[in-house]
């Protein structure tokens, strides 16, 4: 617990300020559905806290895209922490590999701690706390909220992901609604289920309140 409690303390202190959707809440709401699917789908704790913790201490979106920057936190802190190595490589591991723009380069047969937190991580990209930050990080990054002549980029290359300043209704179909499918664990599918259908019945409320036809 104690390195736990110093790994929060990091976080917590590297996140002040941040956009609120990549805040510690986030983090901590990732930790913590990272441990309800832990629970109940097994691997290794430590790894998977450490990761879910760790995970966007440094996100690229918000360091010029360089995504080397928080592997090299991970490492300078964990070995500091004396942490085993082989475990630090576990770690860093996870979060080198488990975001939606790599989905397509990373490797194969994935270690069920990457699978975790990954899940746990796009299912707090879904619901109603999803649709939050969704609409936060629009704002954060002054995109239309909608446009009805704008249509989603759909099968995106990482690069053009990482470039795109679609609207953010677009958002739920270049990647929202992408992610019920993309889930690892069977405990994640169940939760992400009510999840997902909210999404689809918040749309159908916006465009009825955007035409004036409800």
């Amino acid at each position: 617990m104690e390195l736990i409690n110093r790994t929060i303390e990091l976080v917590k202190e590297k996140l002040e300020g941040t956009e609120s959707g990549h805040d510690w809440f986030h983090i901590e709401r990732v930790w913590k559905l990272s441990l309800k699917i832990q629970e109940k789908e097994g691997g290794d704790k430590l790894v998977i806290e450490l990761a879910a913790l760790l995970h966007d201490i440094a996100d690229p979106k918000f360091h010029n895209g360089d995504e080397t920057i928080a592997s090299k936190i991970v490492n300078k802190f964990l070995t500091k922490q004396k942490v085993d190595s082989e475990i630090i490589e576990k770690v860093i591991f996870i979060i080198e590999n488990m975001s939606f723009k790599n989905r397509n380069d990373a490797p194969e047969n994935l270690p069920l701690e990457l699978k975790i937190v990954q899940d746990a991580d796009r299912l707090d990209a879904i619901g109603a706390i999803g649709i939050a930050r969704t609409f936060n990080f629009g704002g954060y990054k002054n995109n239309l909220m909608y446009h009805p002549d704008i249509e989603p980029k759909l099968n995106q290359s990482k690069e053009e992901y990482k470039k795109s300043n679609g609207t953010t209704i677009n958002h739920f179909y270049e990647k929202l609604l992408l992610l019920k499918d993309l889930l690892n664990t069977e405990t994640a599918k169940e939760i992400a289920e009510h999840r997902h259908q909210f999404m689809l019945q918040f749309l159908d409320e916006f465009y009825k309140e955007w035409n004036v036809t409800f």
